[in-house]
């Protein structure tokens, strides 16, 4: 099946960073949040986006036009009906996928593909929750998703040889180096980075160096972009906790344990940058 018009659903900064890429790669797209007005305040996000790139040199007003005559916000579910792929990114909580999954199944048209953005919870729960369950799968971006090349496309038992070339294609044709992963926790990313993560919570939690000290190491040591501590700062300890759990529940192993310290600074509403607050302060001018 060639991929055509996509559905996503979610409200944050994934849903409209996949909109982006597909619509920009000649897909049509049917952005849903709950609420119109929020769907619509994503499209103006993506006409801010691209205006921008207009602005640098990136992008043709012309382009620019037809990428946003591509996209079309709604409150309504049912607007999905005609997708031959719906991408689901919203809350890291797997019983509202799995209900969301449910709800989807008897949206969509029968050959459609059903596929999340979860980059932890078990595919194969919500692939369960359906009547399709050879035709649901993980399509895992990465943020910011415009930016970012990797998706890891995520294979739960249930998934057919079909499904996963069909979505390895669509990644294909939306620019990106599409790998593939066994339904496992944390799939291949997030299962290597966040012991390291975690690590570096525990090395300042036991006073071995300072903050601005482990992010400068592993910036200058290691080539990374940006420190451990102000990565987690960017994902958001909410989101970095939540998939160390996950992590920990499928594996258990210590590596996985979440660090008390993250756990107390959740508890605080200490989040990262989305709060103005974590390791690093964003609230200073």
């Amino acid at each position: 099946m060639t991929i055509k018009r996509i559905g996503i659903l979610g409200s944050g900064i994934m849903g409209s960073g996949i909109a982006e890429v597909a619509a920009k790669s000649g897909h049509e797209v049917v952005l849903r949040s709950r609420e119109l007005a929020t769907a619509e305040a994503m499209v103006g996000g993506l006409e801010r986006s691209l205006g921008k790139q207009v602005d640098r040199g990136k992008l043709s007003d012309e382009d620019r036009k037809a990428v946003l005559g591509r996209v079309r916000a709604t409150a309504n579910l049912h607007e999905l009906h005609d997708c031959d792929l719906v991408i689901e990114s919203v809350v890291e909580d797997l019983s509202i996928k799995k209900a969301l999954f449910k709800e989807l199944d008897l949206v969509v048209k029968d050959e459609a593909i059903l596929a999340t953005n979860t980059s932890t919870l078990p595919v194969i729960e919500m692939a369960i929750e359906t009547d399709r369950p050879d035709r649901v799968c993980g399509v895992h971006f990465f943020n910011p998703a415009p930016m970012m090349s990797l998706v890891e496309i995520v294979r739960p038992l249930t998934a057919s040889d079909a499904t996963i070339a069909t979505v390895t294609a669509f990644a294909d044709a939306c620019g990106k180096d599409p790998v593939e992963v066994k339904d496992r926790a944390g799939f291949i990313v997030n299962a290597l980075l966040f012991p390291y993560l975690n690590n570096a919570v525990r090395m300042l939690e036991n006073a071995t160096a300072s903050r601005d000290d482990i992010d400068t190491a592993m910036k200058g040591g290691c080539n990374f972009p940006m420190g451990p501590l102000a990565l987690l700062d960017l994902v958001g300890l909410d989101t970095s906790l939540a998939i160390l759990d996950a992590l920990y529940d499928e594996f258990r192993d210590p590596n996985y344990a979440a660090v008390p310290a993250l756990r107390r600074m959740v508890s605080a509403g200490r989040l990262g940058r989305k709060s103005g607050h974590g390791f690093y302060d964003y609230t200073k001018k």
